[in-house]
């Protein structure tokens, strides 16, 4: 397999193992339900630490990931900003943002995405899928990293989304009028896309003019190009006429055998006359309940860029259409991603958030079929709060809008004549305006791209139920540094370090557990493929120096008769029993001194 290389690559390739862990700090007042960090969260951090502070609970479960990076396509202003240990990558620092001058722009967007994409490999579960949305400045090069990462062979499809419903007229050279959506697997070979609801036009084909018992069926092609040996016979119509074989070039798609069969199951159609061409009969009530989806998204049914701004406009009452998140994604899209990537179950994250499209998609799923999908966003800028966080509050709660309806009254593309007749050109709008000037509050004139547009404007105001829900709004807290908990520097919370330890002595997400539970002193973390996780600790320096802190006979007698069947881990500042003794008593006890380096060095 051919190898995608990029300036900074040997110094990011493993940079997702030495980002640290920062436990996620839930904030009551910004979200809208109990604040719980297994329900719907919206992170707001650099989304290379929130995936790391994700790993202990998530990892291997998320089904669906979709993202929406930068695009890079120069004009956008994103910051290389990753810690990176080298002189090369600082020096790249002090060339922030990155701009269409900047030659290296390519190698930075890599560097940038190569440690995300491997965390986001991690998160996945083996049955998931992840959708990645960019233009022609970097599908090459993503293409290239996935397919390194998730493997080549779990590459499933490149689908064309329709953006744009109308050319730009002043376009160079083509008016670019779609974007890429990326799909891999991280397992191709259990992973499968949902079918789609089928469409009417779809059941419209479907007829039944000869009273067949079966119900109403279409006609298909009984000729195919593709060779087949025994396709090649003979066929006598009902009428008496003789197909002597196949159109040239082309094969029957059965045997003569098999057409025998199912002409005598009234499965071939002859035509009224009975002196037609045959072909096969396909009943509705035997195809498959939904549609196959295909690679060519049109914005008919999947939205376009200014029905994403329009969406933002009904949800915020923005000044203006310039106030509006630059490039949002319309709700429709990431609904064809959600029906063919999510069960009602499936938890959904996406770690370029931006203006949250994505949770409004998994908010109305849920009210559509009664599911229960969780999502997870990550948003680093300013505005997650006011508006990632804000649209979400308003979609579960329902809001108040004030809205705008248009309607074209001219559109026409300006040329020099069209300037040497600027008075019959206006004469027209006057025309216009006193005309429609009543039918609406206003009319606007605008000149963009050498195209005048004339619309007429109506004010609208209007509520829109909420679609119920709840999130936790979430910040990145201090990062765990477990070497400093020695000294009492650094003592994080026992939850967030009772699912770091567990992710890194498993390679497992922490289970969700119903309550928390407690033997003999001893905080159970959950079960593992391996074992059973118990921690002893608090977040006081007194106590992690007394006896009270340490593990004993009493105590590993106590954990192995509470959860027979497995070997226990036990996560501990000391121990006052030896290893000895406890393979002695045949318990399956082990101790993990903390810090988890300790343990490391023991185990090695």
């Amino acid at each position: 397999m051919s190898e995608l290389n990029f300036k900074g690559k040997e110094f990011v390739y493993n940079h997702h193992l030495t980002v640290p862990h920062r436990p996620l700090v839930p904030h009551a007042d910004k979200s809208i339900g109990a604040a719980r960090l297994d329900g719907n969260l919206i992170v707001q951090g650099d989304n290379l630490h929130a995936l790391k502070s994700l790993l202990p609970m998530y990892a291997g479960k998320v089904d669906c990931i979709f993202i929406d990076p930068p695009y890079n396509t120069g004009n956008e202003g994103w910051c290389y900003n990753d810690n990176v240990n080298s002189p090369m990558m600082q020096a790249w620092l002090q060339n922030n943002p990155i701009g269409i001058e900047d030659g290296l722009r390519h190698d930075k967007w890599c560097a940038m995405m190569w440690p995300r994409l491997r965390l986001l490999h991690e998160l996945l579960g083996d049955a998931g899928s992840l959708w990645v949305t960019l233009d022609d400045n970097e599908i090459h090069r993503a293409r290239g990293m996935l397919d390194s990462i998730f493997g080549e062979d779990n590459f499933v499809a490149t689908c064309i989304w329709h953006k744009n419903f109308s050319p730009k007229p002043a376009a160079r050279f083509f008016s670019e009028d779609h974007d890429y959506l990326l799909i891999y697997a991280k397992n191709k070979a259990i992973w499968e896309p949902n079918l789609l609801e089928r469409t009417a036009e779809m059941d419209a084909r479907f007829s039944n003019p000869d009273d067949d018992k079966r119900g109403v069926w279409t006609s298909g092609d009984l000729s195919a190009r593709n060779y087949y040996g025994d396709g090649t016979y003979p066929i006598t119509c009902p009428s008496g006429r003789i197909v002597e074989g196949p159109p040239r070039g082309m094969y029957w798609r059965v045997s003569e055998k098999k057409f025998k069969e199912m002409d005598l199951d009234k499965r071939i159609w002859w035509g009224e006359d009975g002196n037609n061409q045959p072909r096969l009969k396909r009943f509705l009530s035997e195809v498959k309940e939904g549609r196959v989806p295909q690679t060519l998204w049109e914005h008919a049914e999947v939205g376009h860029t200014q029905d994403a701004k329009k969406e933002l406009l009904s949800i915020f009452d923005f000044a203006t259409s310039g106030d509006v998140f630059v490039t949002p994604k319309p709700v429709a899209l990431l609904s064809r991603v959600l029906d063919l990537a999510t069960t009602e179950h499936s938890i959904v994250l996406d770690s370029f958030a931006g203006s949250g499209t994505t949770a409004h998609a998994v908010l109305a799923a849920n009210k559509k079929d009664g599911g229960e999908r969780k999502f997870i966003l990550v948003e680093c800028e300013d505005y997650a709060d006011k508006l990632t966080a804000e649209r979400v509050r308003r979609v579960i709660t329902g809001y108040d809008f004030k809205g705008t309806q248009r309607e074209e009254l001219l559109r026409k593309s300006l040329n020099f004549t069209d300037l040497k007749k600027a008075d019959k050109l206006l004469d027209r709008i006057a025309s216009i305006e006193n005309l429609d000037a009543h039918r609406f509050d206003k009319i606007d004139k605008t000149v963009k791209n050498g195209e005048l547009l004339v619309e007429g404007v109506k004010n609208i105001t209007g509520r829109t139920e909420g679609l119920g829900g709840s999130f936790t709004y979430c910040t990145l807290g201090e990062a765990i540094d477990m070497d400093r908990m020695l000294t009492g520097e650094s003592l994080p919370g026992a939850e967030a370090l009772g699912a770091l330890l567990f992710h890194m002595a498993t390679n497992e997400a922490k289970p969700a557990l119903p309550a928390p539970q407690e033997v003999a002193g001893c905080s159970y973390l959950g079960e593992s493929a391996s074992f059973h996780a118990w921690l002893i600790y608090q977040p006081t320096l007194d106590f992690l120096t007394s006896r009270d802190a340490a593990l004993t006979l009493s105590r590993a007698r106590a954990l192995a008769a509470a959860k027979p069947g497995k070997r226990h881990l036990v996560f501990a500042p000391a121990k006052f029993v030896s290893q000895k003794l406890l393979d002695d008593e045949k318990l399956p006890v082990e101790f993990a001194p903390l810090p988890w380096a300790l343990y490391r060095v023991e185990r090695s």
